[in-house]
């Protein structure tokens, strides 16, 4: 337990407190301190963890301006206190002086080192401060919690939903109509003489051939979710079973399910923007650029410890290097550079589905077609998907991009010259941020 005071500085005859470490069932009572008539306080021993908090002064409900306060899932705003460990962020503590505090360059340390191109480098050292990471991800927690899946849900919205026996062919054109969602190649004999379901069976066995990893042969649940479940169910879902979307079903009892809506990460954490859009003053993490945040994938001049490399391809590379890449290394989307290594393009798996205008795919061969080929030949029917930023951009400011339709990543780029830096991904936000 960790002994935390609260403090009301505006007067008044009786001054109570209540919040959420106690379910807001009671009213504890706070004394007046000697030498001032205007200011009251009780120290209270809680658990580590973050609160929302609010005083009844001669019975009405009030919130201290000048002190971190948040609005909850109806719309009232209160006070929060982050209590960690044997320390708490005092509700004493003043948000605009927080601010100035933690965001001036003592908090962070950038080493300059030589790259190769002969230019400096930055390679992030940034320290990062424990009570930023905490106040952010306690505020995050709170919302996701708070907040229900049936909240992402629009007024009005359309899902496609096949029958499992319907041929693959005609599924595919669907799916380039409506959706532009991830598929496979098939000639165009395979694509009429085989069924979704037996689609499905093909696909296992050509990502164990090409991944040369086991792949179970059964089928694996339907995995999905309730509207009532809450935004942190759904992302950690998501994210522990490596899917990009989760459908919502509501059923009685078990009985009669309805398919209600597709969740997916860039949702998730368009509901997050908009919640944390009005808490920017405080939650300062979120202005920190990404550069010199431990977050995304970069090129090894801008960071030299990256578990993963950054993988790009070039134009006159072929449509099976692309295909290829995209398989064994388990991404969506490989950014397309010149020889400068400046950014053009990407090609993503989705782009498949622009083969299916006019049955082009019956007429490629994977390995005599170049990116530069598919791409032109593409033009008219391609979504423009491409999200760029810069490593001085925020974080708040990549997340807003990532939350957007159909984007899952962001490229980072110098600006002039559109060098790439880095990416970052939906799954990187969401993993730094729940760390």
């Amino acid at each position: 337990m960790v002994q935390t005071p609260f403090t009301w500085r505006y007067g008044g005859r009786e001054v109570f407190l209540s919040g959420s470490f106690n379910g807001w069932s009671e009213r504890i009572q706070l004394i007046p301190m000697e030498g001032s008539a205007a200011v009251f306080q009780r120290i209270i021993d809680l658990p580590p963890g973050c609160y929302q908090y609010k005083f009844v002064v001669d019975g009405e409900w009030q919130v201290d301006q000048q002190q971190i306060c948040d609005v909850d899932k109806y719309g009232t705003v209160n006070n929060i206190v982050l209590v960690s460990g044997t320390e708490f962020m005092s509700p004493d503590f003043n948000a605009e002086a927080f601010h100035s505090s933690t965001s001036g360059a003592n908090d962070r340390e950038i080493l300059s080192v030589g790259s190769s191109s002969g230019s400096l480098c930055t390679e992030p050292a940034m320290q990062l401060s424990d009570a930023d990471m905490d106040i952010l991800r306690q505020v995050l927690s709170m919302h996701l919690f708070s907040a229900a899946v049936y909240e992402l849900i629009p007024n009005s919205g359309k899902v496609l939903i096949l029958d499992i026996e319907v041929d693959v062919e005609k599924a595919f054109h669907v799916m380039y109509d409506e959706l532009y969602s991830n598929h496979a190649i098939f000639s165009n004999e395979d694509l009429g003489r085989q069924t979704v379901s037996s689609w499905k069976g093909w696909k296992f066995q050509h990502h164990r051939d090409v991944l040369r990893t086991l792949v179970p042969r059964e089928r694996i649940p339907l995995i999905y979710a309730g509207p009532d479940e809450s935004l942190a169910d759904v992302a950690s879902r998501i994210l522990q079973n490596n899917i990009s979307a989760i459908p919502v079903v509501h059923s009685v009892n078990g009985l009669c399910p309805r398919l209600l809506h597709i969740a997916c990460l860039s949702g998730v954490l368009k509901h997050v923007c908009r919640h944390l859009k009005h808490h920017l003053g405080y939650l300062t993490l979120l202005q920190q650029p990404v550069g010199y945040l431990p977050l995304g994938t970069w090129a090894k001049e801008f960071r030299k410890t990256m578990a993963r490399p950054l993988l790009t391809l070039h134009l006159s590379n072929s449509l099976n290097d692309a295909l290829t890449m995209l398989l064994e290394a388990q991404i969506s989307s490989i950014p397309i550079v010149d020889d400068g290594g400046n950014l053009v393009d990407t090609y993503s798996r989705s782009d498949i589905f622009s083969l299916a205008k006019d049955n082009m795919y019956t007429h490629i061969q994977l390995d005599h077609m170049t990116i530069l080929q598919a791409i032109e030949i593409t033009v008219d029917v391609r979504r423009d998907r491409l999200q760029t930023c810069t490593r001085f951009d925020s974080l708040y400011r990549v997340m807003e991009l990532l939350s957007e339709p159909d984007t899952r990543r962001v490229i980072i780029v110098e600006a002039s010259s559109r060098r790439i830096e880095g990416v970052i991904t939906l799954r990187d936000v969401f993993h730094f941020l729940s760390r």
